[in-house]
């Protein structure tokens, strides 16, 4: 299978990572095609090739496209079992579900007010409340995955998954604006694994892209 990942700029499009990253994981090949979300005309642009206008999107061979990171995740999961992208236990994968579902539709209050700025370094005091709270359950999430699936690994699931994937932008967010997560519950946990998937490969291949980017 052929793949081509149409994705935004590497610094700023938090979506984009999320299927980036898991394909580079496990070695799932594909070609890159940027675009540049400051274009005034991106989205006619990416409208050529995803209906929703929108990145990242995954397109298949036959003219098929897959849109939305958490369906590339679920499509890259079928096509891919070997991968193990969920994980094989039926209550862990529905535990990863909710917990990737969750990430999916909600924490909208720290996402507008720390949008991620993969390269920048702005460390926070204080949030807002609802930005608070968000950082809180996220901190508690990562808590529960790792004392009740994280037994083989340092990932939520202990293995990487499509879990990690989804998280992987929460955790650049917190190395740009809250280095120190214990005033928002960390006993330690959600700093380790900050730390694990800031140190994947794959994220550092997409930190060297997006100050490529921003030298260009």
């Amino acid at each position: 299978m052929a793949y081509t990942l149409v994705i935004g700029n590497k610094n700023t499009s938090s979506w984009s990572l999320r299927p980036w990253v898991a394909m580079k994981t496990l070695g799932i090949e594909f070609t890159e095609l940027d675009m540049n979300l400051r274009d005034p005309e991106v989205k006619q642009k990416i409208l050529r090739h995803s209906p929703s206008g929108k990145v990242p999107a995954l397109l298949l061979e036959g003219g098929e496209v897959v849109w939305d990171s958490l369906a590339i995740l679920e499509y890259l999961a079928d096509a891919h079992i070997e991968s193990a992208l969920w994980p094989p236990v039926r209550g862990a994968r529905a535990h990863a579900r909710a917990v990737s579902a969750e990430m999916h539709s909600g924490f909208q209050a720290v996402r507008q007010e720390c949008p991620m700025d993969f390269l920048g370094r702005h460390p926070r005091d204080s949030l807002s409340e609802a930005s608070a709270a968000d950082v809180r359950r996220i901190v508690a999430l990562w808590r529960d995955c790792r004392s009740k699936h994280g037994e083989a690994g340092p990932f939520l699931f202990g293995t990487f998954t499509a879990v990690d994937a989804m998280y992987a932008p929460v955790a650049s967010r917190f190395r740009t604006y809250l280095p120190n997560l214990v005033p928002y519950g960390d006993d330690g946990t959600a700093q380790a694994y900050v730390n694990t998937i800031l140190a994947m490969p794959a994220m550092q291949l997409w930190e060297i892209g997006a100050k490529a980017q921003a030298s260009s």
